[in-house]
């Protein structure tokens, strides 16, 4: 049986898509919304130029949400695979658990570990999107 040939997964896997995507979406607008706070946290981070940082950051999240949730095959997992790629990275800068201890290592490693299965699962959406006719 094909993806075609069962219609209640079509809506399944775009809401599946919507969830993924909803941090992302949240984030950027909030970013879009107050530019100096995405300022202020690009350069809480190290990132210089913080500006330049957060309107990169800003991009990444909402256009990659939008070519994951509109977007058909390859551009689709191309949206999925940006949002992977700079989680990888945030969650790298964000949540350095190996240079903490005690609960703060705790906590840390516990979001490094969740960001990490965020990123499985857009991985998966991208494989999905890939063989667009899967997808759809």
């Amino acid at each position: 049986m094909t993806v075609r040939e069962t219609p209640f997964l079509i809506p399944a896997l775009w809401a599946a898509r919507l969830l993924l995507a909803v941090a992302f979406i949240y984030s950027g607008v909030s970013k879009l919304l107050n530019f100096d706070a995405a300022v202020g946290e690009a350069s809480h981070f190290g990132l210089n130029p913080a500006p330049l940082f957060a309107a990169a950051v800003l991009v990444t999240q909402l256009g990659g949400s939008a070519l994951m949730l509109s977007g058909r095959g390859w551009w689709a997992a191309l949206g999925a695979l940006g949002l992977a790629g700079f989680t990888v990275v945030a969650t790298v800068i964000g949540h350095p658990f190996w240079a903490m201890s005690g609960m703060e290592q705790f906590h840390n490693r516990n979001s490094f570990l969740e960001h990490l299965g965020l990123v499985g699962g857009l991985v998966l959406v991208a494989a999905l999107s890939w063989d667009h006719r899967a997808a759809r």
